[in-house]
């Protein structure tokens, strides 16, 4: 008897967590990114931690400069939190190699290579984790692209590979095709490669996908904006 009720508290605990999850997730897709964050860390899972991270990071994109650097690494120690509760949450790696990327652009050029070092060994982990990471291989692309625009020195001391470009942003948009910002970021890595008709191709493609978070607008009007210039 006693075994059966532990059971059926522990898929209590499981369902109240996974709910509890949702209604984070449904806050960060709304765009209250700061109660998405606290809410989900609040449930100090490794599932709470990543998503917390991702919101961060998310939201860092909407305060001003001089705030950004604080929120990345803010998100980079809910990402080291999430991965301390669980070694195995791919999604874990992914958010610690997204806050990595972010904060490299607001770093020294030393300690960005270093940051730059730290974001592949984590997408790597995160892929190898799970495969169909789509975010994990779209990130790769955007490796890839910005430090082999950086120049051959760069390229040297990273290991930067211009021929691993386009593979992974294919690799993402196959396993899903409907996701915009998949393509809004190849676009991105094809204009750093002056490869604007291509670019603007992805951008066709992705101002054509359907807008439902706050975030998809956001990133479909953006879409808009840089398919404008490329014209």
């Amino acid at each position: 008897m006693r075994s059966i009720i532990v059971t059926a508290a522990l898929a209590l605990a499981v369902t109240a967590s996974a709910q509890s999850v949702q209604a984070a997730t449904s806050l960060f897709d709304q765009g209250k990114w700061q109660e998405a964050a606290t809410a989900a860390a609040a449930l100090n899972s490794s599932a709470g931690f990543a998503l917390a991270a991702e919101a961060t990071t998310a939201g860092a994109a909407l305060v001003p400069d001089n705030q950004k650097k604080a929120l990345f690494e803010k998100a980079q120690g809910y990402a080291k939190q999430a991965i301390a509760k669980d070694k195995n949450n791919a999604e874990a790696y992914f958010e610690m190699a997204r806050a990595q990327g972010r904060l490299a652009q607001f770093s020294g050029i030393l300690q960005s290579l270093g940051l730059a070092g730290d974001m592949k060994k984590n997408l790597d982990m995160a892929i190898k984790l799970d495969p169909k990471l789509t975010g994990a291989y779209v990130a790769l692309g955007l490796w890839n692209a910005n430090l082999v625009s950086k120049g051959s020195v760069v390229v040297r001391i990273t290991s930067a590979d211009k021929n691993q470009i386009v593979p992974n942003f294919e690799k993402a948009i196959s396993l899903e095709p409907d996701v915009a910002i998949h393509r809004i970021e190849y676009a991105n890595a094809l204009i750093l490669q002056g490869r604007k008709a291509e670019a603007a191709t992805q951008l066709q493609k992705a101002v054509s996908i359907p807008a439902n978070t706050f975030w998809e607008k956001r990133d479909l009007e953006a879409a808009k904006a840089t398919l404008a210039k490329l014209k």
